[in-house]
């Protein structure tokens, strides 16, 4: 952040007296007119009434700002002098020089009146390209992003902090060079190394350590492959309904987007298309936000149309670690030896969002050309985060808390299944759940507007996301995504409560 982006506040003395001097200089370079005393007054003048310095802040001495921004006391002196005549400044005998409390009221409101005039000139000369505008448009990005009943929210709080703090701690105390320069190796090695082998095991992923790229997040990884292995205008299948991240992303690096319906055994692929898919989007584990599994029958059919039409298969493994009844599915990229599939996954569920760690596992003749298309876009870093999370798994601590998480999960998903069969029925209970994920879909009769309820729900403090929004097709399901993992039974109980005020007046009949 710029000294003038920043307000300066109460500090000591000489870090006011660097801040103020380094602002002044760069305003005395843009005020050229009138002699230096007057060009310094409307400097200090400006930064007072911008509230760049705070009302109540003394200001250095004026013998100090003379030296910081290299002119004589006596011209410091004559402008502390008229700012304080004309009330901005007060002198406090033995005290120094203060900011007035109060500013003079007709220079401010006619510095507030012209201000805003300027900014409607701005507003109305600088507009979004026509690509920004689209992100814009469809942007879904919610503010909120914590509590009853947020989608997707893993509990924070639950994280063995400790642990990874120390190891962080340790690291960062005699770092390694390589950890604190640009990678452009496709990521940590160590990490690398620590998740192929966790891959192999947890998800049967066929892979080494030279197959995978750190990315940040699933969302870097979908703009690394499509930037990387289409070209503009190119057809992308992607599910329907599916993640709004997912599709945006595509929509900005300019893919032709073909939404591909769902049922319970997932994706249905289109057999009869006049222009082949380059990249084939599927989340197979677990569909979102339905919940469906892909079937034996539909993986293998993927693969054969990408095989036959030379498209990529891009596999979002999304929330594949929290299976809570029967044996978790294996991965579609090892369901084929050298299968035409990109296989993605992300930490932000698993340990928390900010994180911001992500991987991407490619054939191998694919690795070098990523690998540097990776470092080209992004530049990577991150390394001694990437590290300490390497340790974190070789040492069976995130395996651990994958397997404690699951229990709590677990229980608090049947909590609110109860409550939902208990006060609406078991029909408003989606027919593809299989039992996984952080978040359950609320079916809504069809009569209902989801995004009415949703938006009723957030104005009491209920956030839910309406499963309409999710969808390209004018055909969809009317439902409510409900997050289950970051609340307590508790507050859950509570929250739900008040969701099913909103249920009633939308007129939906509760069975208590």
């Amino acid at each position: 952040m710029t000294t003038d982006e920043s307000h300066l506040q109460p500090a000591g003395e000489s870090q006011l007296r660097s801040l103020l001097g380094d602002y002044v200089l760069q305003r005395l370079q843009q005020e050229t007119e009138g002699k230096l005393h007057q060009r310094l007054f409307h400097c200090l003048r400006s930064a007072i009434i911008e509230g760049v310095i705070q009302p109540k802040v003394r200001l250095p001495a004026s013998r100090d700002l003379a030296q910081e921004i290299h002119v004589s006391r006596n011209t410091v002196l004559t402008t502390y002098e008229q700012l304080q005549a004309e009330g901005y400044l007060e002198a406090r005998t033995g005290h120094g020089t203060w900011v007035s409390e109060q500013l003079p009221e007709a220079f401010l409101n006619t510095h507030i009146h012209l201000d805003n005039a300027s900014g409607d000139k701005i507003q109305n000369s600088y507009t979004l390209s026509k690509r920004g505008s689209n992100l814009i448009e469809y942007a879904a990005a919610s503010p909120h992003q914590w509590g009853a009943f947020v989608p997707g929210a893993p509990d924070v709080t639950e994280f063995p902090h400790h642990i990874f703090s120390r190891i962080q701690s340790r690291l960062s105390r005699e770092p390694d060079i390589d950890c604190l320069i640009y990678s452009n190796a496709g990521g940590c090695i160590e990490l690398r190394q620590a998740l192929a082998d966790y891959l192999r095991i947890a998800r049967s992923v066929q892979c080494d350590a030279d197959q995978i790229i750190i990315t940040e997040g699933v969302h870097q990884a979908i703009d690394l492959v499509s930037r990387a292995l289409s070209d503009i205008g190119d057809p992308v299948w992607i599910e329907d309904p599916a993640y709004w991240g997912m599709r945006n992303t595509l929509r900005m690096n300019g893919l032709d987007l073909h939404p591909m319906p769902v049922d319970a055994n997932g994706i249905i692929p289109n057999t009869r298309f006049d222009q082949a898919p380059k990249l084939i989007f599927v989340t197979p584990s677990h569909q979102y936000p339905l919940g469906s599994h892909l079937s034996l029958e539909r993986r293998k059919q993927l693969i054969h149309i990408a095989q036959k039409n030379n498209s990529w298969i891009v596999e979002d493994d999304y929330d594949s670690e929290f299976r809570f009844s029967g044996s978790p599915y294996p991965s579609l990229q090892g369901l084929e030896q050298n299968a035409p599939v990109l296989y993605m996954g992300t930490f932000s569920k698993t340990i928390y969002p900010s994180l911001r760690i992500g991987y991407l596992v490619v054939p191998k003749p694919l690795f070098p050309l990523l690998r540097i298309a990776a470092a080209e876009l992004y530049r990577g870093g991150h390394l001694l985060e990437q590290k300490a999370l390497a340790e974190f798994i070789s040492e069976g601590h995130y395996e651990a808390h994958i397997r404690r998480m699951r229990l709590l999960y677990g229980k608090r998903r049947d909590f609110l299944i109860d409550l939902i069969t208990r006060y609406l029925g078991s029909a408003f209970i989606h027919e593809y759940d299989q039992a996984a994920g952080l978040h359950l879909i609320l079916k809504l009769p069809e009569f209902c507007n989801d995004i009415t309820i949703a938006t009723m729900a957030l104005e009491r403090g209920i956030k839910v996301r309406p499963l309409s929004q999710y969808y390209m097709q004018p055909t969809m399901q009317r439902g409510l995504l409900l997050g289950f993992a970051c609340v307590n039974e508790k507050d859950m109980l509570m929250a739900f409560g008040v969701l099913l005020q909103c249920l009633r007046e939308a007129g939906i009949s509760t069975l208590s």
